[in-house]
């Protein structure tokens, strides 16, 4: 298995006797965008948290993420009130930068997402949107060879949310690491990923698989080809 690459085998998972996760099975690729998409309460974030080791499978493993540095950016910002944005950046960095580097390391990335202005501001006098960014900034910052994603784009207004999606696209280009994020949104997912799994509802297992090769410089939100692929992942997340 190349360094970078992981599977999850037979995972199952349930709360009680709530079912959510029924024997699924994939593999990331190495430095591939991975969207997984699926009906509300399928368990699409469980699966995240047991990738990132947070939660064990019932039955099932996920093999290649060990000793893997993982960052993780949860559906809420989860930043410390008590910190200033720069300082909650320097929280999760002064363990893994060189001292020497972490002033560097933190204004460039709040630059990359448009929030050098806050830098010293506190996460209860922002926006939910600009917490958001705040939390994104900090998980591309931490040094992660695997970054997982919970709805990352779903408190930006639209002209925002393109921005930021072209600008992790740039920044993914720059330094790739492998990347598997959770949306509701097919056209997020086809503008970002290589490969779309779509999930069934729970107990979820995988209900599709799509391979995206059109050339991410060539893909737009108003693209034909996008917005077939796009009618068809819909019609299978609708689908009783």
């Amino acid at each position: 298995m190349n360094q970078s690459e992981f599977t999850l085998s037979g995972i199952t998972k349930s709360y009680g006797s709530l079912r959510v996760l029924a024997g699924l099975s994939l593999t990331v690729k190495a430095n591939s965008i991975v969207a997984l998409l699926g009906p509300s309460g399928c368990g699409k974030t469980t699966l995240l948290s047991i990738i990132a080791g947070l939660k064990s499978p019932d039955q099932g493993q996920v093999t290649g993420v060990e000793d893997k540095p993982i960052s993780y950016l949860f559906q809420e910002p989860r930043l410390l009130d008590w910190l200033t944005v720069a300082e909650n950046l320097a929280f999760v960095l002064k363990d893994h930068i060189p001292r020497s580097e972490l002033a560097e390391r933190i204004d460039y990335y709040l630059e990359q997402m448009a929030i050098t202005a806050y830098r010293d501001a506190y996460p209860r006098k922002l926006s939910g949107g600009q917490r958001q960014r705040v939390a994104m900034a900090r998980a591309l910052a931490y040094p992660s060879r695997i970054l997982l994603m919970d709805e990352p784009f779903k408190s930006l207004d639209l002209s925002l949310k393109w921005a930021l999606i072209t600008r992790f696209l740039q920044l993914w280009a720059a330094d790739p690491r492998t990347v598997v994020f959770v949306t509701h949104d097919p056209k997020e997912a086809l503008l970002l990923a290589d490969e779309v799994y779509v999930l069934t509802p729970k107990p979820a297992v995988l209900q599709s698989h799509h391979v995206i090769n059109i050339p991410r410089l060539e893909r737009k939100p108003t693209a034909l080809s996008l917005l077939q692929l796009e009618q068809k992942i819909t019609a299978e997340l609708i689908r009783d």
